[in-house]
């Protein structure tokens, strides 16, 4: 791990992601800085979701090695919170929104073993602090896609971790929760947390984030929006077939 600094969050090494012979992703390397809120910004089939679950170990890669905090993730994947797309999670499972909540716990509890009063207090705050603490018996398929995705934010959130990758949770979700969910970023970084969050949206990039990743399957530029975020940066990224490329491009380059 000698090329993995102590003090980047995430590091990254010549790593190459393939599905079925397929490259997705290839040689990226990347040093997340810490305390910050970076955005991971492409187009469709980028591999944004990959990267993501590709450091998470979520699924194999092909070369290339990662680190956390400069060690591996088994050491360090208790400082790790995870928010996974809402489409790829299961919303019929029988379950409500506190217990989904302490699952973010059992690293403490420890697996099979009954959630203690202290630790459903615990998960409550963490409801409350999203806003959603009067539906924690909620099942959560009776919950609109905004709360479940609060609710699995709470559930990062409850982990109190140090690094959080995100995955899309802008995505489909309605207005306040938007609000809702910026709000925690900035709570998060705040507290020294570091965020890396998969977002679609261009026009908000420069207004909720500190730095920004581009990516299409391979890192194109990565750094402060204020430098990063420009029309030469993004026709590179989206190869100019965006329509409100000029727009977004010609907004961040003057400022």
């Amino acid at each position: 791990m000698s090329n993995h600094p102590e003090s980047s969050p995430l590091s990254i090494h010549d790593m190459t992601v393939a599905y079925q012979r397929r490259r997705v992703l290839w040689d990226v390397d990347y040093a997340a800085p810490a305390g910050k809120l970076t955005a991971i910004v492409g187009p469709n089939g980028a591999g944004k979701s990959t990267l993501i679950k590709a450091v998470l170990q979520l699924i194999p890669t092909a070369s290339g090695d990662v680190a956390f905090f400069g060690r591996p993730y088994r050491e360090q994947s208790g400082r790790i919170g995870y928010v996974p797309q809402r489409t790829s999670v299961d919303w019929d499972f029988p379950i409500d929104a506190l217990g989904v909540v302490a699952m973010g716990l059992y690293r403490k509890i420890g697996w099979f073993r009954p959630v203690t009063r202290k630790y459903r207090q615990q998960a409550l705050a963490a409801l409350e602090r999203v806003g959603l603490a009067e539906f924690a018996s909620r099942q959560i398929s009776q919950l609109s896609g905004g709360q479940q995705q609060r609710v699995f934010l709470a559930r990062a959130l409850v982990q109190d971790a140090d690094l959080y990758l995100m995955d899309e949770p802008f995505a489909g979700v309605d207005a306040a929760t938007e609000r809702a969910i910026v709000e925690l970023l900035r709570e998060l970084r705040s507290a020294g947390k570091t965020a890396l969050v998969v977002h679609h949206d261009l026009q908000t990039v420069a207004e909720y984030f500190d730095e920004v990743l581009l990516l299409n399957n391979r890192l194109i530029a990565s750094g402060p929006v204020d430098q990063v975020f420009t029309t030469e940066n993004l026709r590179r990224t989206y190869g100019g077939k965006l329509a409100l490329l000029d727009l977004v491009g010609s907004r961040m380059s003057t400022k």
